[in-house]
């Protein structure tokens, strides 16, 4: 069968392999419906996600059916339609036992340290299948997407009435701030680029959103959308070292800045003016957990999450190595690309 490797940077191939064997005990093989393209995949093709090891089958924004199950599994089926969580943990190692799953030490990411979803079946741990048979192929693929989201605002705690910015509206910037309305927190959002602020104001109702210019201005408007109080908690989801190291100056004394952006970046700040004075809580934000998944499917099954809005581009998975070019442009308007595969 034929599956869409890139070979190194900016470097796709359309090549063949061997169709999955049998799964063995605790697997299971899936047929792959739908595939988000996120800002991973983007990193992987530029070369600049740290992550990523070539060559490479990418997709880890995964709605999936399953074909055939090994012995022992018990959560799915054949014939099941289901989200992936991609995270494969060891389940041995010191941040498994206490729970923390999203930063196994030996951790692996489909389609980024092992092969993933371009590419029609492949078998993986059934128990990293979420059941979801009244989702459709699309939503399955936005699963993950809006569960780095739903980490990022658990980890930063964020509370009812509290003034959350969210620096960043790309598809991470705008999962956290699904959870951060349904937590109850007031959302303010900044980006760079207006069309992106055009479409979070008009067709997702935030009314509080800030243009950002990295001038002392970004400052002056959050401090007057807050009372001069400035924010209780922010989240960084722009990837961005330059963003990152300024975040702290959007936080409240007392505040919560939670980093779910990855860089390869140095980040820098000022210490005793921002982190020490205010007494500032820093947070890392990792991937999600498995009951962030169940929980998701949940939300979109009883309306609480609209993922109508998000898909701007549909395309076919053999597409993608002439169409990605475009996608990385922002001015092509893309939120979020979700291939098909077929």
């Amino acid at each position: 069968m034929k599956a869409l490797q890139l070979v190194e940077p900016k470097h796709w191939e359309l090549i063949e392999v061997a169709e999955p064997s049998a799964p063995g005990a605790g697997e299971a093989v899936v047929r792959v419906e739908a595939v988000g393209i996120c800002g991973t995949d983007y990193g992987g093709y530029l070369g600049k996600m740290p992550f990523f090891s070539y060559p490479r089958i990418p997709g880890h924004e995964l709605g999936v059916v399953v074909e055939a199950v090994g012995p022992g599994v018990e959560n799915v089926r054949p014939g099941d339609r289901c989200c992936v969580e991609p995270y494969i943990n060891c389940q041995r190692c010191h941040a498994c036992r206490i729970g923390k799953t999203n930063c196994c030490v030996h951790h692996q990411t489909l389609g980024v340290h092992c092969d993933g979803g371009l590419q029609p079946l492949f078998k993986m741990p059934a128990r990293k299948l979420h059941r979801s048979p009244n989702l459709t192929a699309e939503q399955n693929a936005l699963v993950e997407t809006l569960a780095i989201g739903c980490h990022a605002v658990d980890r930063a705690a964020v509370a009812a009435g509290e003034n959350v910015l969210v620096i960043g509206a790309g598809p991470i910037g705008l999962s956290v701030l699904e959870f951060v309305r349904l937590a109850g927190g007031r959302p303010i959002v900044m980006d760079m680029v207006p069309t992106r602020l055009e479409f979070v104001r008009d067709t997702l109702g935030v009314a509080d959103t800030v243009l950002a210019t990295g001038a002392a201005d970004d400052i002056t408007r959050v401090a007057e959308q807050t009372g001069g109080e400035f924010c209780d908690v922010v989240i960084d989801a722009t990837g961005s070292d330059k963003s990152m190291g300024r975040a702290l100056e959007f936080a409240a004394f007392g505040g919560r800045v939670a980093y779910v952006g990855i860089t390869q970046g140095q980040l820098s700040f000022p210490h005793a003016p921002l982190l020490h004075r205010r007494e500032l809580s820093l947070l890392a934000s990792r991937n999600a957990l498995s009951r962030d998944f169940g929980r998701i499917i949940t939300d979109i099954e009883a309306g609480r999450i609209d993922t109508g809005p998000w898909i701007t581009h549909r395309l076919s998975w053999t597409d993608l190595p002439t169409v990605f070019p475009q996608l990385i442009d922002p001015a092509s308007g893309v939120l979020k690309a979700v291939a098909t595969v077929a």
